[in-house]
């Protein structure tokens, strides 16, 4: 008998045991030991199916946000599937070459692009880049003009739309870093129109991530749409319309919108103004590989309190930073039902940091040695993962029906300090 994880329907409880697909999760700790990333191939392809389907018939390109996960075979895989690539340094876009990625599917985007990495960009042949500052315009033109070419751009506007989610990551708003302003966007784009290094190619607009709620998208599309009529009533093609990404899952009850019934809402806005036969591209993140990953981690001591109960794990707050930037929730559930009497607990980590925790007042029944699974773990968790403490990486393990593939290594010690140098002669 199998019994699904509500909101997780490729993990699933089978005679006591969690398996992830067709792979028990104990069995993969035990191989590769822990702390351990596992991520669901079929659940990455099931959550962009659902973007697929919202889009058959239209002109569409989705361009994975590679930030949220950039593990090679994460990127191969979405490579394989059509998608292209939002790239936020080039350093990404060394990773998206080296997973197979085709460099005229991506798009880059970040407040902060060196003249060397403009350079690298127009030299690979990138579709886009996103503009995210009037001086950022005026670089890119000289570094294009220099290289006796013309770099293709949207501008990110700013739409001052509250994407209603954790303030660390939203982006839409005026007190925001990102975009242009609003009020600023047709003179932008005239002054772009005007730089001999560049080509105007679209408009771009990403208000934030996680976002639950259709609300804020219907009302940055309309924002956009408004400013496109303007640009366009002042000489100025918009070839394609980026709509960003931004859609969130559910980590502790959300009910985001599925994509595909996101999409027919927005798509119906878009025919409605006209827009509908207009090229668009979209920048989904989380929402592809969020929760198609857990990170396994071992109980390794018990420690009763006055006023807490403390589990403290093998994994930490420098391979899953989440909780400890965003103070945010993630499910966790033991690999194998032991039963007995549960107890609250905080689930922490072994680093010497008040802040290095994974959840807080979680229900278990738990023994020093057993194994526990933190859900929805795919997104923004190893990719922001550090070796701080000197403690290395975990490794990385992508499941296919019953097939696991080793995708990357554990780190060692010496992994980490190999490029440090002693001082001769001290």
């Amino acid at each position: 008998m199998t019994t699904p994880l509500p909101g997780h329907p490729h993990l699933h409880y089978q005679a006591g045991a969690l398996y992830l697909e067709g792979v028990r999760l104990s069995d993969l700790a035990q191989h590769h030991g822990t702390p351990l990333y596992v991520y669901s191939r079929a659940a990455m392809l099931a959550a962009l199916a659902a973007y697929q389907r919202g889009f058959a018939g239209r002109k569409a390109r989705i361009c994975y946000a590679m930030k949220a996960n950039s593990s090679l075979a994460v990127l191969q895989l979405f490579a394989q599937a059509g998608c292209g690539f939002d790239i936020v340094s080039g350093g990404e876009l060394e990773r998206v070459l080296a997973a197979g990625g085709d460099p005229a599917t991506v798009v880059f985007s970040g407040v902060g692009k060196t003249r060397a990495e403009m350079r690298q960009a127009l030299q690979a042949g990138i579709a886009c880049f996103n503009v995210e500052s009037e001086a950022e315009l005026e670089v890119l033109s000289g570094v294009a003009q220099a290289l006796g070419t013309r770099a293709p751009i949207s501008i990110r506007v700013n739409p001052n739309v509250d994407a209603k989610t954790h303030p660390y990551i939203s982006t839409g708003l005026k007190g925001n870093k990102f975009g242009i302003a609003h009020e600023r966007v047709l003179a932008t784009y005239r002054r772009a129109a005007a730089l001999p290094g560049l080509r105007v190619q679209g408009i771009d607009c990403h208000i934030g991530s996680q976002i639950t709620e259709e609300t804020p998208y219907l009302d940055a599309m309309d924002r956009v749409l408004d400013l496109v009529d303007a640009i366009e009533a002042g000489g100025i093609t918009i070839e394609h319309i980026d709509f960003g990404g931004g859609l969130g899952i559910a980590y502790d009850g959300e009910t985001p919108p599925p994509a595909d019934a996101l999409w027919a809402r927005l798509l119906a806005r878009l025919d409605a103004r006209g827009y509908g036969a207009r090229p668009l591209m979209i920048e989904p993140g989380r929402s592809l590989v969020g929760n198609a990953g857990v990170c396994l981690t071992e109980v390794l001591y018990l420690k009763p309190g006055e006023q807490k109960n403390f589990c403290i794990v093998d994994a930490a707050m420098n391979d899953l930073p989440r909780p400890m930037m965003y103070e945010a929730w993630h499910g966790i559930v033991p690999l194998a039902d032991r039963g007995g009497a549960p107890q609250t607990y905080d689930v922490v980590g072994p680093i010497c940091e008040s802040g290095d925790w994974l959840g807080r007042e979680r229900l278990l029944a738990v023994q020093p040695g057993d194994l526990l699974a933190v859900l929805s773990a795919g997104a923004y968790c190893s990719a922001m993962g550090s070796t701080y403490n000197t403690r290395a990486r975990p490794a990385e393990v992508l499941v296919d029906g019953g097939t696991a593939h080793l995708i990357r290594e554990r780190e060692t010690a010496r992994d980490i300090f190999r490029a440090e140098r002693l001082v001769s002669g001290a």
